[in-house]
């Protein structure tokens, strides 16, 4: 763990993040790929920010060491 009173202050912004995602894993209900084509049918989400997910997704993966 670092040192750094600015982290510090912050808290732990990774396991933050992980909290955040198992409870949104927890709360999802049905198919990924329907729920993401109805948010770009409506309009919630654009081509490019489902484009920018996948690629955070995708590198997130490769830290963990996934392939």
């Amino acid at each position: 763990m670092m040192n750094n009173p600015l982290f510090n202050m912050m808290g732990n912004p990774m396991m933050n993040m992980m909290q955040k995602f198992q409870q949104f894993r927890q709360s999802f209900q049905g198919n990924p790929q329907e729920q993401i084509q109805q948010m770009i049918n409506t309009g919630k989400v654009n081509q490019q920010q489902y484009q920018q997910a996948v690629q955070m997704a995708q590198q997130l993966k490769q830290m963990m060491g996934g392939k």
